[in-house]
């Protein structure tokens, strides 16, 4: 009785809270020049501000004129000052929290600042906002009668001075409003427990016998602790385990090479799939009817978007355009400037945009993860569309991948070489590949040309990935959890070089295994 009170009145405010973000969200074009000039008007004191003239910005064009494109090495002298404890550098005031988000291949930690306004008005806000929206969709939800298990990130808090950084979940969870807390579930210290594998078991020691309604964090690596679930228990999915599931909210990584495992894992229609896009630098986007493709851009979170079209991208050389002049089916780089003091930021992510009214987009790669060895210009979600409609044709399915080309020599054309580890095997990996090949090229015209008479782009060649390499690689590199994930696609042979080298460790060390 007492958690159906909790619920309802929960779910009242929430729903109430909608109201405020469609009438803002409904004016776009006008919401954002006005987060823009908000942003300036806050900043101009700071040592940004001050260097580049924030007190003579009154638009757009001003702002442009000022301010250039910036990477994080660009920013990063002045983050590197207000870690140390230096107050109005990037944003107003003493930044306290930074999340870490390391490079998945170049090992190198960005120091993203997570300013109180970030913190409120983007990631708390955002997730309010998902919550919003999904109990417009769903008037009857019971989601708080149970508790929300989240899976976040395996990074301890560290401190440098007085500051405080970490994987950015679990900057959330040490900043959690108490209502939110208080329906989470495993507790605090279970979260941030640092060792992925011991997190793991220690979470479903808490979780196994508890009412849970929700789930939250990465998809990918939900498939680890759902597959923990299914062998302590020997349920045959997880609604024996949990029974009144009703929410999956996800994102970080795309969801169609998952999605046939999870439907498995949560069969029929009880359970609601929603996407998010969120990161490190804010919280951009989200799935604001399940029933619909793409995500809603969130024009009122926090962030001021720019756009530059792939075609014409040269790096922080790049000449932008706003959402006024953005087209549909189109691929853009994003650039954005947010409250926590990330101006003209290259986000390093790719997206088009489905619809214009309202702003829908689906997040199509990244600037540097896609193969142009040979003019071919394949991106993330091709390759992943590609492969979710191979392993639906082969009736498989795939752990993960990772995929890279095989350059030109002498007479020989080039190719790709893909290296999949897979959850369930094709029958035949010959036709397998012939079709994922056939299917790469419907997606891709540029593909599909580089790929006439096998002149300049050969078929693909497919490598199996024994089982655990992915998750061996990540453990070696200390990068389990959180939202650390495998980059699929690489312009370049050094990262696959290093997978196939672990492979092989990996092959010698089963074969041992099972001989003994």
């Amino acid at each position: 009785m007492f958690y159906s009170l909790v619920n309802k009145i929960l779910q009242s405010t929430l729903r109430k809270y909608v109201e405020r973000f469609f009438d803002l969200n409904d004016k776009p074009i006008q919401t954002q020049e006005k987060i823009l000039l908000d942003f300036i008007v806050k900043s101009k004191d700071t040592k940004f501000g001050r260097l580049h003239h924030f007190d003579s910005i009154n638009d757009y064009k001003d702002y442009i004129s000022k301010v250039p494109l910036h990477e994080y090495s660009d920013l990063k002298p002045f983050i590197d000052q207000m870690r140390n404890g230096c107050k109005n550098i990037l944003w107003p005031g003493k930044v306290e929290w930074y999340a870490k988000s390391s490079g998945t291949s170049s090992g190198v930690s960005k120091y993203i600042p997570v300013s109180k306004e970030s913190l409120e008005g983007a990631h708390l806000n955002g997730g309010k906002i998902e919550l919003s929206l999904y109990f417009n969709y769903n008037p009857d939800s019971k989601l708080f009668e149970g508790l929300g298990l989240r899976l976040g990130g395996s990074t301890e808090l560290e401190s440098h001075g007085k500051s405080h950084s970490g994987d950015l979940s679990a900057i959330l969870i040490q900043n959690m409003p108490m209502w939110a807390e208080f329906r989470s579930a495993p507790s605090s210290n279970t979260a941030l427990m640092s060792n992925w594998e011991q997190k793991i078991d220690a979470i479903l020691d808490e979780v196994i016998s508890q009412n849970i309604t929700s789930f939250w964090g990465v998809s990918s690596w939900f498939l680890v602790l759902f597959n923990k679930v299914i062998e302590r228990t020997g349920a045959s999915n997880l609604l024996e385990v949990w029974p009144n599931l009703e929410l999956f909210a996800h994102g970080g990584v795309n969801f169609a090479p998952y999605k046939a495992q999870f439907k498995a894992l949560m069969p029929g229609n009880q359970v609601t799939f929603m996407e998010n896009y969120n990161a490190s630098e804010g919280f951009f986007a989200v799935q604001d009817n399940p029933d619909l493709d793409g995500l809603l851009l969130l024009t009122c979170c926090g962030t001021f978007y720019e756009f530059i079209p792939m075609e014409i991208f040269q790096g922080t050389n790049s000449k932008t355009i706003t959402l006024n002049d953005v087209a549909l089916n189109q691929e853009y780089a994003v650039v954005i400037t947010t409250n926590g003091g990330l101006w003209r930021y290259l986000l390093g992510d790719t997206i088009r945009f489905i619809s214009l009214k309202p702003f829908r987009i689906k997040v199509s790669g990244r600037t540097t993860n896609f193969i142009n060895a040979f003019g071919e210009e394949v991106i993330v979600s091709n390759a992943e569309e590609a492969l979710s409609q191979a392993c639906t044709l082969h009736q498989c399915s795939i752990k993960d991948f990772h995929a890279a080309p095989v350059f030109m020599e002498s007479k020989k054309s080039g190719g790709h070489q893909w290296l999949i580890e897979f959850e369930k095997e094709p029958k035949n990996l010959t036709l397998f590949s012939n079709d994922l090949d056939i299917l790469l090229q419907k997606l891709n015209s540029d593909y599909a040309s580089k790929r006439k008479g096998n002149i300049i782009l050969g078929p693909p060649q497919i490598t199996k990935g024994n089982k655990g390499l992915f998750h061996t690689w990540l453990r070696n590199k200390n990068k389990l959890g959180g939202q650390n994930k495998i980059p699929r696609l690489s312009n370049e042979r050094s990262l696959i070089t290093e997978f196939i080298e672990l492979n092989e460790v990996l092959h010698i060390d089963q074969e041992l295994q099972s001989k003994d």
